[in-house]
Order: structure tokens, then C-alpha cells, then sequence
């Protein structure tokens, strides 16, 4: 199929983004429309996973398993395929976003090959396969997994010079677990009793200095780089669509990235437009 391309009223062209993160950039369009269609959503993967090779004799399921969406599905069997990369590069993005709340997952060793295990991986039941049984957890908090991530990020930081992606313009999207809740009230309540998967209590300010960490090693080693962020809205929502959670903010933290982004350029991306990019909703 032959993708038509759009232009909008104003006559440029109309930007390619693609994602690599999580709900926190996502979230900044409607599920569909309003912009969604011209996106590439990469989520639930990790710049080490991203780079693996693929979990040999691993078989998907024709359709998702257990409760799993299909975008989530979708995700998930890209990260053990090893297929996003090669999405984002025939996607040939104009802006590439980046931000890392997803690089709060542990990772699993298979062999040769490296995957990420989020929520929906143990949704899964994945786990059970053959190909993974063996999987060996590596923390996402030790040192080896911090070795890992900052090689993978050397190896990206390579692609992006020496490929077409390095023609896209790079943006961060910084951001912190939050550390309060916004009542109803408009009161704020200290977050306590954060997981990441079910089970598996966390210390928030731990992932915060990890998401340090990776801001300032990735700034580091990428050509330049703009960074959008609303340290002040990053509080987060009990009323948000995806529940309560440390990274699922108020609207005003939207409502903030988002203007950062149409200052750099990307106004036309919010506005709907033309025919669904191929997979635009998730990788």
C-alpha cells in the first residue's frame, strides 16, 4: 500500500513522531484522532532490549493472551521479536521523542538475547514458554542493569549519527515520578504504597535518581537534544484515565508539555489529518 502523504493548511509538510517512552508522551494526543494517526508509539522496551537480538523460539499467540489489549500485546511481542527498530527506522520520523518511565522494568537475560519484564509480560504468561523459562531476572536497580542500559545507549547514540535518524529532530521529554497525589479537594497527599508490577513495593526516590542518571548520560551522548518538561504538574491524578500511579499526572502537566512542543514547532502534529500512519498506535 502506497501511504499518502498530508500536508496541512499552512503548507509544510505534516510531521512524522515517533515515540520512544511511555503513556506520559503518548498521552499527550487523544487515542485516536487529533494528530494520533501521523505517531509511532514504541513502549515497554528498554534502549538494551531494543538493540538484543530476538528471544529464539519464542511464538507469539494469534491473539492476545489473557487481559491483554492488543496494543499492549503489540508491544510486548515487538520487544521480544526485536522488531521496533527496524519499524522506527522505515517510519524515517521527523521528531523523535524520547522519555524513560518505561526504563523502570527489570530486564531478562535469554540466552543471548535481552527483554524486558513489564507488566504485560507477566500478564502474559509468556513466562511459562520454553524459550523464556530459564529467563534469568537482572534488577532493574543493580549495577549490571545500568551497565547494560548505557552500553545500549552508546550503541543508539551510534545509530542515530550514522543513520537517517540522525536527520530527525531529538527531543527529551524529562520527567520524575511524582511524589503526591491531587485530591479532589485540590489538597496533595503524599503517594505511599507504589509497585511497579503486583507485589513488588518500590521507593520512589529511587526511581528518580535512576531517571537522573539516564537524563544526564543520554544528554551526554546524543547530538543535541531539546528537552520539554513540567517539573511543577508533575503531581499525580486520581482521576486519571489509567488510574492512580506515580507517572500518571494532572492535566495541567499535558497541558504544559504539550504547548512546549507546538513552541518547537510540532502545532500541526495535534490537529487530525490524512490517513493512520502504518502502526501508529504502538510498535
Amino acid at each position: 500500500m502506497v501511504e499518502r502523504k498530508t500536508t496541512p493548511p499552512n503548507g509544510n509538510p505534516m510531521p512524522r513522531i515517533a515515540i520512544l517512552g511511555s503513556c506520559i508522551t503518548r498521552d499527550l494526543w487523544p487515542i485516536r484522532g487529533g494528530g494520533a494517526e501521523h505517531l509511532l508509539y514504541i513502549s515497554r522496551t528498554s534502549l538494551p532490549s531494543l538493540l538484543a537480538d530476538p528471544v529464539k523460539g519464542f511464538v507469539p499467540a494469534e491473539a492476545p493472551p489473557g487481559d491483554l489489549h492488543g496494543h499492549e500485546h503489540g508491544a510486548l511481542v515487538a520487544d521480544l521479536q526485536k522488531t521496533a527498530l527496524a519499524r522506527l527506522m522505515a517510519f524515517a520520523p521527523t521528531h523523535l521523542i524520547f522519555d524513560f518511565i518505561d526504563e523502570r522494568f527489570d530486564l531478562l537475560a535469554v540466552g543471548e538475547a535481552l527483554a524486558t519484564r513489564s507488566g504485560e509480560y507477566a500478564r502474559s504468561g509468556y513466562g511459562a514458554q520454553a524459550a523464556l523459562a530459564r529467563a534469568r531476572v537482572i534488577p532493574r536497580l543493580s549495577a549490571a542493569c545500568e551497565r547494560l542500559w548505557r552500553a545500549g545507549l552508546e550503541d543508539f547514540a551510534t545509530l542515530v549519527r550514522t543513520s537517517p535518524l540522525g536527520r530527525a529532530r531529538l527531543i527529551l521529554h524529562r520527567s520524575r515520578w511524582a511524589t503526591h497525589q491531587r485530591l479532589a479537594s485540590g489538597r496533595r497527599r503524599a503517594l505511599t504504597g507504589v509497585e511497579i508490577l503486583g507485589g513488588d513495593p518500590v521507593r520512589i526516590q529511587d526511581y528518580n535518581a535512576l531517571l537522573e542518571r539516564q537524563d544526564a548520560a543520554f544528554l551526554a551522548a546524543m547530538p543535541p537534544v531539546e528537552i520539554v518538561e513540567a517539573p511543577r504538574w508533575q503531581v499525580a491524578d486520581p482521576a486519571h484515565r489509567w488510574g492512580l500511579s506515580p507517572f500518571h499526572y494532572v492535566p495541567e502537566y499535558y497541558d504544559g508539555i504539550r504547548a512546549q512542543l507546538m513552541e518547537l514547532g510540532l502545532a500541526d502534529a495535534f490537529k487530525a489529518s490524512g490517513p493512520a500512519a502504518p502502526g501508529a498506535l504502538a510498535a
